[in-house]
């Protein structure tokens, strides 16, 4: 009984710490899917391969979503005429480095300014070494053949009626208002169903796994860091609030290794790779979770080399 109680406020805990920061990033991405249009953003794309790279490690800050919503929104930029190097460059730091969740990282560390740069450097530092990893092994187009075939025979379609159906029915403030506010719900119960999952999946760990065992797992960096980017793929915990439940292993886990899961966690998990199976063919898949979890690794050691 008394462990079930334990496991009850620890999970109550992370629920309650974690919603307004989900609530504000719901609707803040509701707004972004509204009013900002893609083709804007593909106008603007610099021609240099180091340049847009660093270009889709930054837009991230415009797009405050969570990896939820990241894959539909780098597959429409592609199809639009992102380079496929800058787009999967703005999907691996896009979800990481937006103003609400490393704010979110700030008060789930008790306003620990260090452990906010660390999860931003990181996530920055593996999304542009992936992303031009990607540049030099993949040349072609990535994007399912089914998706760009259908694209492909509705553009003509889509290009002769787009001037009167802007015509005949272009929104009003009101309808586009709406569209933030339903955009904002169904997200909210997307997400949260998974941080749900995650917090009791957390604090079933705390609660039913010896502290000697977290503590020895957590003391060789490597093996900490790969069990940390397991549970970060496993519970699948959006990116607004997986900070609360990283913070909770602090006690047992080294800094690098928690970095990983906040990284890791946010580029690449299990409905995150659904995802990316129906965007994207699976050896491109594949190979972009193996360049993550390679480089994510590497990243770790060397934060938790430099940080302890």
């Amino acid at each position: 009984m008394t462990s079930f109680l334990q496991l009850n406020t620890i999970f109550i805990s992370m629920i309650m710490e974690a919603i307004p920061f989900v609530l504000i990033g719901v609707l803040v991405s509701g707004v972004i899917q509204t009013f900002v249009t893609e083709a804007w953003i593909a106008r603007i794309m610099p021609r240099n391969v180091l340049l847009r790279t660093c270009f889709g490690c930054g837009i991230g800050l415009l797009f405050p979503s969570c990896e939820c919503g990241i894959v539909p929104i780098t597959r429409r930029l592609v199809m639009k005429g992102m380079p496929l190097n800058a787009g999967v460059a703005f999907m691996l730091s896009g979800p990481i480095v937006n103003p609400i969740v490393l704010f979110a990282t700030f008060i789930a560390f008790g306003n620990d300014w260090r452990m906010v740069g660390i999860r931003a450097g990181l996530a920055i530092a593996v999304a542009f070494c992936v992303s031009l990893s990607v540049a030099l092994i993949f040349r072609g187009p990535q994007l399912r053949q089914a998706t760009a075939t259908a694209d492909a025979f509705a553009a003509p379609v889509a290009a002769a009626l787009e001037p009167s159906i802007a015509a005949a029915a272009k929104p009003t403030v009101g309808a586009r208002l709406s569209s933030v506010v339903s955009h904002g719900i169904d997200e909210f119960f997307d997400v949260g169903k998974y941080l749900v999952i995650g917090a009791f999946l957390a604090a079933a760990m705390q609660t039913y796994i010896p502290t000697s065992y977290l503590l020895e797992l957590g003391s060789d960096p490597l093996k900490a860091s790969l069990v940390m980017i397991v549970l970060a793929f496993v519970m699948s915990v959006c990116s607004e609030a997986d900070a609360f439940i990283a913070s909770s292993f602090r006690s047992s886990f080294t800094v690098g290794s928690l970095s990983a899961f906040m990284v890791f966690g946010p580029m690449i998990d299990i409905k995150n790779t659904l995802m990316l199976l129906s965007a994207f063919r699976t050896r491109f898949v594949v190979s972009l979770i193996a360049l993550v979890a390679a480089f994510t690794i590497a990243g770790s050691l060397i934060v938790g080399r430099l940080f302890g």
